[in-house]
């Protein structure tokens, strides 16, 4: 059983940074891939970007390319996602998700473990 908890989103302006964190309990966090889904209002939950368990792969959805990084400290058991440049359409909440694999998946019924989310809103 793996627990995810986010923490780190809020309000910020166009343009501005934010880092938001997903800390995992459990001894097993080094061998599950995380990955990073959003949804905002009326809409379905989508992918934003994923890494593989020992952190060497990563992968983006197009729109966060350039702007987003994930990262991962697995001796911290935690995951991260830098958002610079961020923009109003990245307003949603922000959900951090792990599978027991090395390798990552850009598809959230892939993965078995999910957290609350963290919710990050961008003003004009």
């Amino acid at each position: 059983q793996v627990q995810l908890v986010e923490s780190g989103g809020g309000l910020v302006q166009a343009g501005d940074s934010l880092r938001i964190s997903c800390a995992a309990s459990g001894r097993t966090f080094s061998s599950c891939a995380m990955g990073w889904f959003r949804q905002a209002p009326g809409k379905d939950r989508e992918f934003v970007a994923a890494i593989t368990s020992t952190g060497t792969n990563t992968v983006y959805e197009d729109s966060v390319k350039g702007r987003f990084t994930i990262s991962r400290d697995n001796a911290k058991n935690t995951a991260y996602l830098q958002m610079n440049s961020l923009k109003p359409e990245d307003t949603a909440v922000y959900y951090c998700a792990a599978r027991r694999s090395y390798w990552y998946s850009t598809k959230a019924n892939e993965y078995s473990y999910w957290g609350q989310g963290t919710q990050v809103t961008v003003s004009s």
